[in-house]
């Protein structure tokens, strides 16, 4: 299995973003619209995540049905 550590760090890569983006925006008073960048953001992970999990699972599948 091949573990990718590039999607470790476009992860961590959104995450910062998106937190500094969430500041500016907290910071100008717009609270609200920093909230939904920070729950766009988690889809976006969430997306990615559920993405490598389906490759993982794929993985399984195939070593223990010999596939």
């Amino acid at each position: 299995m091949n573990i990718d550590v590039n999607a470790i760090f476009q992860i961590a890569g959104i995450g910062i973003i998106i937190a500094m983006i969430h500041t500016v925006l907290k910071q100008m008073g717009k609270e609200d619209m920093a909230s939904w960048v920070t729950l766009i953001g988690f889809v976006v992970v969430l997306f990615m995540v559920v993405n490598m999990l389906s490759s993982l699972f794929k993985e399984i599948k195939t070593i223990f049905l010999f596939q």
